[in-house]
């Protein structure tokens, strides 16, 4: 071989192209074969059949079995002697299509609500975590302050919760302190939602690996860039879910702050129903949460499954 020559051995003029395309690999030949040429087994082609099979008769019978339980909770329901005075009390077509326009122009202020509230929840929360993760002698009554936070407003109930803040706040009399019930309402749920988050938050950032820490700090890192960098976002893409899930509860519990008299869809439900003394709209406002948090549980469900899947891979979660 001289100059810029290159030597070339048996079949080395021929096309890798052309080499697939008549009739497949040759002795020594590098090219895999083409995969429009593989042809199956016919055991493979018997278990894919027998799969198939399989999934239509697991479908079929799930189907029939929630029919005939629909059919009989709906047998049953109907021939209840009291049926006829619970189907115009609690189902009327009447009041559902009175009540729905106001449910959902009260809806607008839950909606406003869990925004608001979900943003501040989980600010004070990942604040309160971190509280409680502060290591040295110094930081003691930092998560002493931060535990017994945590540990009051979680045993707290939310009702109670509600109540002492709407009721009792304005009782206090305060100057330059609002007597508003959606703004009362909206920090009562703030209290007791970031308790709940909190603890989520702790939960991630403790079990990031120590090594993490450790290795942060061994390239130069301090404490505060080691957290902010290494441990959060770890922490918290693995509590992505169980803060979802709390998500979805503060997106029902806002409608609690009807009972200091904020007119949303719930406190627009029981004007109806106070007025005409029917309970329609009651099952109405029901079924518009319902609505919003069947999404909301289905992506959270979708998201949990999909970290699993990488965890499982061996992915970062």
């Amino acid at each position: 071989m001289t100059g810029g020559s290159v030597c070339v051995g048996k079949g080395g003029g021929e096309d890798p192209a052309e080499r697939r395309e008549s009739g497949g690999p040759r002795t020594g030949d590098p090219y895999p074969p083409d995969e429009a040429a593989y042809t199956p087994s016919a055991r493979r082609l018997a278990r894919e059949r027998y799969k198939r099979a399989r999934a239509r008769r697991a479908t079929a019978v799930a189907a029939l079995s929630t029919l005939v339980t629909g059919a009989v909770l709906f047998l049953v329901i109907t021939g209840s002697p009291g049926w006829q005075r619970t189907r115009e009390t609690f189902f009327s077509a009447e009041y559902a299509r009175m009540a729905l326009p106001q449910v959902l122009d009260g809806l607008l202020l839950n909606l406003r609500l869990l925004a608001v509230c979900g943003v501040c929840v989980l600010a004070l929360g990942l604040l309160l975590a971190v509280a409680r993760t502060l290591r040295g002698p110094v930081f003691f009554p930092v998560r002493a302050l931060a535990a017994a936070y945590t540990d009051f407003f979680r045993g707290l109930p939310l009702i109670i919760c509600l109540l002492l803040v709407v009721f009792g706040v304005p009782a206090l009399r305060l100057q330059g302190v609002t007597t508003d019930p959606v703004l009362l309402g909206g920090a009562a749920l703030v209290l007791t939602y970031s308790a709940y988050v909190a603890e989520v938050f702790r939960a991630g950032i403790e079990s990031v690996h120590p090594s993490q820490r450790a290795a942060a700090r061994s390239l130069g890192l301090s404490s505060s860039r080691t957290l902010r960098y290494v441990v959060l976002p770890q922490a918290v893409r693995r509590v992505v879910p169980p803060l979802l899930n709390d998500l979805v509860s503060l997106q029902k519990d806002t409608g609690l702050v009807s009972i200091a008299g904020a007119v949303d869809a719930v406190y627009a439900a029981q004007i109806i129903t106070g007025k005409y003394f029917n309970y329609t709209p009651y099952v109405v406002a029901g079924l518009v949460f319902v609505a919003l948090t069947i999404p909301m549980t289905r992506f959270t469900d979708w998201v949990t499954a999909r970290m699993d899947r990488r965890r499982a891979q061996g992915g970062t979660v």
